[in-house]
C-alpha cells in the first residue's frame, strides 16, 4: 500500500473559524421539493380513482359482475397513472432532477415498472371476467369478443404486449444477456405502449365521456406528460447542441485505456458550475452518432471570449467507449445536460469529503474545482490499485494545494474475502473512513467509483454516523 498525505493550507492562511452553515437553506428547500414530489405522486393516483367515483363509478359495485368490472377499472386507472409518473421520472425535468437526482429518479422509475404491469394485467383480467359474466362468456371468449367487437381494443392489447416486453427486458438477469443497445431500444417501446393504450380509454364505454372531470384530468395528464418528454428529451438537447456548437479539438492519452477528449465550443460559461454533474454526449462520427455516453466533465469549462473549451476523461470499459480513443479532430458533438445532483446543489454541510476510485476520480476533480469550501474544510481521497490508476492525480494535488484541501492517495489491492474499500494493509491495520476524515459526521460525503466499491465506502460512512442526507453517490447512467 502507498498512502500519501498532503495537508494543504497555503502559507499565511489559517483554517477558517466555524461559521453559519451556508448550505442549510438550499438543503431544506431540496428536501421540501422532494416531499412535494411525493405528495404530487400520491395525489395523482388518488385523483384518478376519486374522479371516477365522483362520476358514478361506485354504482358498479351493486353486483358481483359489476364489482369485478369496477375493480378492473380502478386497477387500470391506477396502473395508467403510474405509467405516466414513470415517464415523467425519465423525462429529465429540472425540478425532479434538482430534488432527488437523476439516478434516484430512475430508481423510482424502475420500481414502478412491475406494479404498473401487474395493475394493467389485473385490469385486463378483471374486465374480461366481469364483462364475461354479464354476457354469459368465459374470460377467454370475452377477451376475443372485446378484440373483435370493441373499437380501439386491439390497440390496448398491443399496448399490453409492449408493456410486458419493456418490463421483462428491464430485469437485470435479462439485460445481462443482451447488449445495452438492444434493451435500450426495447425500452423505447414504453412510448409506443402508452400511445397504443390511450385510445380505448376515451372510446370504450363512455368512461371518459365528454364533459366529465375524468376526461379533462386524463387529457391534461397525457398532454402534459407528452409535452414534458418532447421538450426536455428532444427540443432542449437540439437547442443546446445548436447553441454550443461543440467540436472535438484533440484526444489526449492519460493512461493505458484512458483518454481525455477536449472540445471547443461557444457560450461554455453556461455549462460552468456543474461540478460533478454529468452530460450525455453523442459524437457525430460514423458508427458512433447513435451511441449516448453519460460522462461528467473532468474540468470546468474555460471561457475565452465567445468561445471556450471543455474536457471529459473516459476509460475503455466497452466497445462504445473504446471507439472514443479514435475520435478525429473536427468531429461534431451533440450534448444534453447537465443532469444529476453530484454537485454543490446537494451540499448540506460546510465541510466536504470527496472520495473517488479509478475513472470515478474525474467527477471528483471537477467537483473539487468548483464547490465552495474554506481552507481545511475539505478532504479528498483517491483510490486505485496503483499510482497509475489515480487518473488526473497530479491535477487533483495541484487543486488541493491551491484551495487548502487535505489529500490522501490510497493504493494497493483489497484483501480477498473482505468487504472493504480500503487497500489490504490499511484494512488489516484497522483503518476506517473516519481515520482519514475525523470530522466526517459534520461533512457532506461525495463518492464516485465502481458500484461495489462505492457501496462499501457508503457503508463505512454510515457506520461512522454519517446521515443519509449527507451521502452523495450517483451512477452516471440510465
Amino acid at each position: 500500500m502507498n498512502t500519501q498525505l498532503l495537508t494543504a493550507l497555503p502559507p499565511g492562511q489559517r483554517q477558517l473559524p466555524d461559521a453559519k452553515n451556508p448550505f442549510r437553506g438550499q438543503h431544506l428547500k431540496r428536501l421540501l421539493r422532494a416531499d412535494l414530489l411525493t405528495v404530487i405522486a400520491w395525489a395523482s393516483v388518488a385523483a384518478a380513482v376519486a374522479l371516477w367515483l365522483a362520476d358514478g363509478g361506485a354504482s358498479g359495485f351493486s353486483t358481483l359482475a359489476g364489482s369485478l368490472t369496477a375493480l378492473g377499472i380502478v386497477a387500470g386507472l391506477t396502473g395508467m397513472d403510474l405509467v405516466l409518473l414513470m415517464l415523467l421520472l425519465a423525462a429529465r425535468l429540472p425540478f425532479i432532477d434538482g430534488a432527488v437526482g437523476h439516478d434516484r429518479a430512475l430508481e423510482f422509475h424502475r420500481k414502478l415498472g412491475k406494479p404498473s404491469l401487474y395493475l394493467l394485467l389485473a385490469h385486463g383480467v378483471l374486465i374480461a371476467i366481469g364483462y364475461g359474466m354479464n354476457d354469459g362468456l368465459d374470460p377467454v371468449s370475452e377477451a376475443v369478443n372485446l378484440w373483435v367487437q370493441v373499437p380501439d381494443m386491439w390497440l390496448a392489447y398491443v399496448g399490453m404486449a409492449l408493456f410486458i416486453a419493456v418490463v421483462v427486458t428491464s430485469l437485470v438477469a435479462v439485460r445481462r444477456r443482451f447488449p445495452y443497445e438492444f434493451w435500450y431500444a426495447v425500452h423505447l417501446l414504453t412510448y409506443a405502449a402508452v400511445l397504443t393504450s390511450i385510445p380505448h380509454q376515451f372510446s370504450v364505454g363512455g368512461l371518459f365521456a365528454a364533459g366529465t372531470w375524468q376526461r379533462w384530468y386524463w387529457l391534461a395528464a397525457c398532454i402534459g406528460t407528452g409535452a414534458a418528454l418532447l421538450h426536455y428529451r428532444v427540443i432542449e438537447p437540439i437547442v443546446a447542441t445548436t447553441r454550443h456548437k461543440l467540436t472535438v479539438s484533440r484526444v489526449v492519452r492519460e493512461a493505458p485505456g484512458v483518454v481525455s477528449i477536449e472540445m471547443t465550443g461557444r457560450h461554455l460559461n453556461e455549462l460552468t458550475g456543474a461540478g460533478g454533474r454529468f452530460f450525455i454526449w453523442r459524437f457525430l462520427a460514423p458508427g458512433m452518432w447513435w451511441h449516448p455516453h453519460p460522462f461528467s466533465l473532468s474540468a470546468e469549462p474555460v471561457q475565452l471570449g465567445a468561445g471556450g473549451s471543455l474536457r471529459v476523461t473516459v476509460r475503455n470499459l466497452g466497445k462504445g467507449s473504446a471507439q472514443l480513443a479514435r475520435l478525429k479532430r473536427g468531429t461534431k458533438v451533440a450534448v444534453e445536460g447537465p443532469y444529476g445532483l453530484f454537485s454543490t446543489a446537494a451540499r448540506s454541510r460546510k465541510q466536504v469529503v470527496m472520495i473517488g476510485a479509478g475513472i470515478g476520480i474525474t467527477p471528483i476533480r471537477a467537483l473539487l474545482e468548483s464547490t465552495p469550501f474554506g481552507p481545511g474544510d475539505a478532504t479528498v481521497i483517491l483510490r486505485g490499485h496503483s499510482e497509475k490508476e489515480l487518473y488526473l492525480g497530479q491535477e487533483v494535488m495541484d487543486l488541493c494545494r491551491r484551495r487548502g484541501a487535505t489529500l490522501f492517495h490510497l493504493t494497493g489491492r483489497r484483501p480477498e474475502g473482505v468487504q472493504t474499500w480500503l487497500p489490504a494493509e490499511a484494512a488489516r491495520s484497522g483503518y476506517r473512513l473516519a481515520s482519514y476524515a475525523p470530522n466526517i459526521t459534520e461533512a457532506d460525503v461525495y463518492v464516485c467509483g465502481p458500484a461495489t466499491w462505492a457501496q462499501n465506502v457508503l457503508a463505512d460512512a454510515r457506520s461512522a454516523g454519517v446521515r443519509e442526507e449527507q451521502l452523495h453517490y450517483e451512477r452516471f447512467d440510465w
